[in-house]
């Protein structure tokens, strides 16, 4: 960035500090903070007064235009070095060839009548002086080679400093597993990237923006990089923080030069990371630069939409925070495709191990489902990170054993332990860690490679994964939402009814989707398990997760209340917009009642507010009688079409019962659910007997028994 003009700076104050750095020797990198607390301290008259961080910033300004004016300088001083040598070297050359030409012309007027003699001395010594010239003028030109290396370091450093680079991504999709819906959808929409002549057919401005959103390790570099890898195009990427700078203005320039090295090297990709740390919420922004930089991003996108349409340049930005964006960068015409990328299921996590184990040396009856049953809440990131911790599980299984072989032959009995006895004298402890420390270090002190032999029965086993379970943690926990549980149903002694019950409410739609869809149901959306403190609902809650192997979130009632007005009603979006991400989910709300008090009374409204002229018209929704019971069962069933109902089912007549004068509508639909849920039983019942059925239907005395 060029300095600004000197009216902009106060030069008393760049004199000033001109004046501390070379007084105090100061190098290329100074603290600006200890700078200004100095200038401050010294010239207490004129500054001590000042508020420490405007002042702070007015420094670090006046120190970057020091600063570029000593970087210019240092460049014009070589350049004239350079430019003096070269006219330097000209007036030598022209001297010498001058002397010459007068030595041969002088030698021609007056010749030497002793004949040749004398004048093979004077060519001798002619040639003498021509050597002697000869190694000045290399030497001249070595110095001058020198300082045109010099000004081309300089001068590369500037433009690196001023742009980045490209790259070339060799990620493919077939490297991104389990996310076949995301694939889909991303080829899509960068139909555009290769035949952009449709859209400008059409006259339609094709999609210039993607905002990928998801927890940390899902994936979005990892999808980024194989949207530019399978289009085949440079991707420039930038860490959003990179583009934030100290120095006013200059953070919008980047963001100005960054677009129009994308749009001149199109077609391309420009991939900004962490994107919400320089575009908050402007409203609760609390820095003007923060709004600018805002501002200016919104204006590059719209910009893109300007180039012709042969400028093809794609804008992917990745955030785990996507409601901290500001807004007006989320809509139509910038970042108006969004991704979600939530944390993987059980399927997902099978294809993503398969992904990542492709490379790794595995039995070949190696279960993946079983080990991707045992990793709820794992995300692409911890799933890496537990094979390369299964990895080293298997190393140091394989060189224990071999050094168990090695103790058991009589000839190597010896020589991998003399090292470990030499620190192991005088030490007198037996215990077993010490002991296998003691293995360790021999381990450790051990340099002779393994042989082939060694080395051909080494493979990662199921049982390595299953141990280095224990030490991966996943990420997701790390932030306190989805916890893994470890509680099964042989963990709790009794509740063999609230048991049968949990598991046809949670595991049947897992386990039996074909089923629940003939029967038009849907999952349930929720559970309240209610009873004295110690009775086991958190067990329950735990075991049910475990057994399903769906991912769970557990959040104490009391944890989400927050003293700030809408902060509450924040973290509980949140918490149901993570798991929404990470479905199929559980969320268990321990004592939920501390979220949930009593509403739908009338007598805690204000009077005036039931004045005439305001809501002055009370409209009460009691209980239906029967005939309105009688619409609404045959609009929940569809008129006796979902779910199929057998010819001894009649609606009227259940409508008319009794015991349904107090059924509101939601009742007569947990009526017609329960009573599906009870054919379901039958019929599961009957497949376990061997008694196939080709349909499921419920009878009326499914519906009866409720």
């Amino acid at each position: 960035m060029k300095p600004r003009a000197a009216r902009f700076v106060d030069n008393k104050l760049k004199q000033r500090v001109i004046q501390y750095l070379t007084g105090n020797k100061c190098g290329k990198y100074v603290d600006i903070g200890v700078l200004a607390s100095d200038l401050q301290r010294m010239y207490s008259i004129d500054y001590g007064r000042r508020k420490r961080n405007a002042f702070r910033i007015q420094v670090e300004k006046v120190f970057s235009i020091i600063s570029s004016e000593k970087e210019l300088k240092n460049l014009t001083e070589l350049e004239d070095k350079h430019l003096a040598k070269r006219a330097r070297q000209g007036e030598e050359d022209n001297e010498y060839t001058e002397s010459y030409s007068d030595d041969d012309s002088s030698m021609e007027d007056y010749p030497d009548p002793q004949g040749s003699k004398d004048s093979s001395l004077l060519e001798s010594d002619m040639k003498r002086k021509g050597r002697l010239k000869n190694k000045g003028s290399k030497r001249k030109k070595e110095d001058l080679q020198e300082v045109d290396g010099e000004i081309e370091a300089v001068l590369q450093k500037k433009a690196k400093a001023r742009g980045l680079e490209f790259q070339i991504s060799n990620v493919k999709f077939e490297d991104v597993g389990g996310n076949d819906m995301t694939l889909k959808e991303v080829c899509k929409m960068l139909i555009h990237m290769r035949h952009p002549e449709v859209y400008h057919h059409l006259g339609v401005v094709p999609p210039r923006g993607v905002l990928l959103h998801g927890p940390p390790g899902c994936g979005k570099t990892l999808l980024a990089h194989a949207i530019a890898g399978e289009l085949d195009l440079p991707i420039l990427k930038v860490a959003a923080p990179e583009i934030v700078s100290g120095v006013s203005g200059e953070s919008e320039q980047k963001l100005r030069e960054l677009f129009e090295q994308a749009v001149s090297n199109a077609p391309c990709i420009i991939f900004i990371d962490e994107i919400d740390a320089i575009t908050p919420k402007r409203e609760v922004a609390s820095k003007d630069m923060e709004r600018r930089i805002v501002a200016q991003l919104l204006t590059c996108m719209d910009d893109l939409n300007n180039v012709a349409a042969t400028a093809r340049v794609l804008v992917i930005g990745a955030t785990n925070r996507p409601d901290s964006l500001d807004p007006a960068l989320r809509r139509a015409g910038r970042f108006d495709r969004e991704i979600c990328l939530g944390i993987p299921g059980e399927a997902s996590r099978e294809r993503i191990l398969q992904t990542l184990c492709r490379k790794l040396r595995l039995p070949q009856a190696f279960d993946f489902c079983h080990l991707a049953h045992l990793t709820p809440g794992f995300v692409g990131a911890d799933l890496m990170a537990l094979c390369r911790e299964a990895a080293m599980c298997a190393v140091n299984r394989v060189l224990m054993k071999l050094q168990e072989q090695e103790k058991k032959d009589p000839e190597m009995e010896d020589l991998p332990s003399k090292g470990v006895q030499e620190e192991s004298l005088g030490t007198g402890s037996t215990s077993e860690t010490q002991d296998e420390l003691q293995r360790l270090l021999g381990l450790l002190r051990d340099q002779d490679p393994l042989s082939e032999e060694q080395m051909q029965g080494l493979c990662i086993e199921l049982n390595d994964f299953i141990v280095a379970l224990s030490s991966v943690q996943p990420s997701a926990k790390r932030e306190g939402f989805v916890t893994v549980p470890n509680v099964t149903w042989a963990d709790i002694g009794a509740l063999e009814d609230i048991r049968e019950e949990l598991t046809m409410a949670i595991l049947a739609p897992v386990r039996n989707p074909d089923q629940f869809k003939a029967l038009g149901l849907v999952t349930p959306a929720g559970v309240l398990l209610a009873g004295p403190p110690g009775c086991g609902k958190t067990l329950l809650a735990k075991a049910v997760a475990n057994e399903s192997g769906l991912n769970f979130i557990s959040v104490k009632g009391p944890e989400l209340l927050n003293m700030y007005v809408g902060e509450s009603e924040r973290a509980v979006r949140q918490v149901f917009q993570r798991a929404k991400n990470s479905a199929p989910c559980v969320i268990f709300f321990d004592e939920v009642d501390a979220l949930c008090p009593r509403r739908s009374d009338r007598e805690i409204i204000d009077p005036a507010i039931l004045r005439p002229g305001r809501l002055d018209k009370t409209l009460f929704v009691g209980l239906p009688p029967p005939a309105d019971r009688l619409a609404i069962l045959k609009t929940i069933t569809k008129n006796g079409t979902k779910p199929p109902l057998d010819a001894d089912v009649n609606l009227e007549a259940i409508a008319g019962d009794l015991r349904c004068d107090c059924y509101t509508g939601a009742d007569l639909s947990a009526l017609v659910r329960e009573a599906s849920i009870c054919a379901l039983r039958q019929e599961m019942a009957r497949q376990k007997s061997g008694n196939e059925k080709d349909q499921i239907m419920y009878k009326r005395q499914d519906s009866l028994s409720w």
